[in-house]
């Protein structure tokens, strides 16, 4: 396992979130966790994807289940199901804040004139 990746215990309670299957057949050559991991991977350092590393598998593979569940809706599922889960366990505040900074826009943005242009 390396720095960054999922541990056992993060992983079991991913896998149970995770949608199953449908095609019978050979079993594929990439587990789902080194593609996951490979998607996490290139997320967390914003590398392109012919960048992910061979352990995680080929890049096309882990780009390909990315789009696949992103299309799907599956990663909104995930988080919405992990963020249910923390929010029961009351691991996350619910606060907001509103800043009341002011916000200036250049002379220029805010329709001055400029020298030699009259109207």
């Amino acid at each position: 396992m390396k720095r960054g990746d999922l541990t056992d215990a993060q992983w079991a309670r991913l896998e149970l979130l995770l949608p199953m299957g449908k095609k019978p057949g050979r079993p594929p050559i990439w587990t789902r966790r080194q593609l996951i991991e490979g998607i996490r991977w290139r997320t967390r350092t914003g590398a392109p994807w012919r960048d992910v590393p061979e352990r995680y598998g080929p890049w096309g593979c882990v780009y390909e289940l990315f789009r696949r569940w992103q299309r799907d809706g599956t990663w909104k599922r995930i988080f919405a199901e992990l963020q249910a889960q923390a929010d029961a366990k009351h691991l996350i505040i619910w606060d907001i804040n509103v800043d009341s900074t002011a916000c200036r826009a250049h002379q220029h943005a805010a329709g001055a004139r400029k020298r030699g242009m009259r109207r």
